[in-house]
């Protein structure tokens, strides 16, 4: 698989929308803030990957609210950013299939294998990629953005029954817990090797 140097002269790298430079494709990856039209202005192409079958899923968190809903089978969408959030056309599809155990962190690591891949797709196949851009058809369905609320188990459920929550749960940033007996418990979930 090529890296990105063998499709560009200069690659440009930044955390923040205010760094943003003029040039021909602009990678949105992983990106949690709104880029103003201004700044889509810059680059010829502004590529966000997002995990759900867009329209549906738009907004926080995709994969995470998929596995909460049960599903193990995670569409990949490579679209042009737009004014409104996750609106614009996409270019690629691809799907991410889980055996229903993977825990957040491997996840995360199969869908950023995804990215590059849909990344390298799109450099190999432009610009005639664009042509078969589709727009988006249907309704719009949007997920929250999750807060440490969210990760909140419930003693008096088994761990099976809450399993997919503990899936999704960063042990660092947003563990699972639970109340009981007036204190608050974390509960840390990891592969055991």
């Amino acid at each position: 698989m090529p890296t990105l140097k063998s499709f560009a002269q200069e690659i440009i790298w930044t955390h923040e929308v205010s760094e943003i430079t003029a040039g021909d494709i602009a990678f949105y990856l992983g990106c949690e803030q709104i880029v103003p039209p201004a700044l889509l202005a810059l680059n010829r192409h502004n590529l966000v990957v997002h995990a759900s079958d867009l329209p549906k899923g738009k907004g926080w968190s995709p994969l995470t609210w998929r596995i909460l809903d049960g599903d193990n089978e995670i569409p990949v969408v490579l679209f042009e950013a737009a004014e409104k959030v996750d609106d614009g056309p996409i270019y690629l599809r691809e799907k991410i299939v889980f055996q229903g155990t993977e825990l957040i962190d491997e996840m995360r690591s199969e869908l950023g294998r995804t990215t590059i891949a849909l990344c390298n797709r799109f450099l190999m196949q432009y610009p005639a990629v664009v042509a078969h851009a589709e727009v988006q058809q249907g309704e719009s369905t949007y997920y929250p953005r999750r807060t440490p609320e969210d990760s909140r188990l419930n003693p008096d459920l088994t761990i099976r029954e809450q399993f997919r929550l503990m899936r999704v749960a960063d042990n660092e940033r947003y563990p699972c817990y639970f109340e009981l007996g007036g204190s608050t418990f974390e509960v840390k979930v990891e592969r055991r090797r």
